[in-house]
C-alpha cells in the first residue's frame, strides 16, 4: 500500500496517509484562498482511519458561506496547516496537497467555487473538472 508524508514546515506536525486518496480536489473559495495563501486550495481526502497525524497541533474552526464548519489542524510554532476536516464529509480528513512537497502528486479530479476562482487560474484537466 502506497504511503504519502506530510509535515508542516518545521517538521513539528506530521500526518502519514496510507493507500490512494478518495478524492483529490481544487477549491477557489475566498476562505480558503485566505488559508492557503494562494490562488486556491489543494487537497487530498482521505477515510480518516488512513491518515496518522503525529506532533503538536493547534485547531481553529470556521463556518464557510453555505452554513457548514471547517476544522483545521495547523502547527503552533510555523502555522502551516498539516489536516482538516469539514462537516460535509464525516469520516474523512484531508491532507494539503503542499505538505506532502511532492511534485509528482496526481492532479485533481474536482473542482469547487469555480465561479471564484481567478480568471488565469485553467486546471490542465479543465475540461471539464468535476464539480461538488
Amino acid at each position: 500500500m502506497i504511503e504519502r508524508r506530510a509535515s508542516c514546515q518545521c517538521g513539528a506536525l506530521t500526518a502519514v496517509a496510507r493507500g490512494e486518496p478518495a478524492r483529490i480536489s481544487v477549491c477557489h473559495c475566498l476562505d480558503c484562498k485566505k488559508r492557503s495563501g494562494s490562488a486556491f486550495a489543494y487537497g487530498a481526502t482521505y477515510p480518516e482511519e488512513r491518515v496518522e497525524a503525529s506532533g503538536p497541533a493547534k485547531t481553529f474552526r470556521r463556518v464557510g458561506d453555505e452554513g457548514f464548519w471547517g476544522e483545521f489542524s495547523f502547527c503552533p510554532d510555523c502555522g502551516s496547516t498539516v489536516t482538516y476536516r469539514i462537516e460535509r464529509r464525516p469520516g474523512m480528513l484531508t491532507v494539503p496537497v503542499g505538505a506532502f512537497a511532492d511534485p509528482d502528486f496526481p492532479e485533481p479530479t474536482v473542482s469547487v467555487y469555480g465561479e471564484r476562482r481567478h480568471k488565469w487560474c485553467v486546471l490542465a484537466t479543465q475540461g471539464p473538472v468535476a464539480k461538488l
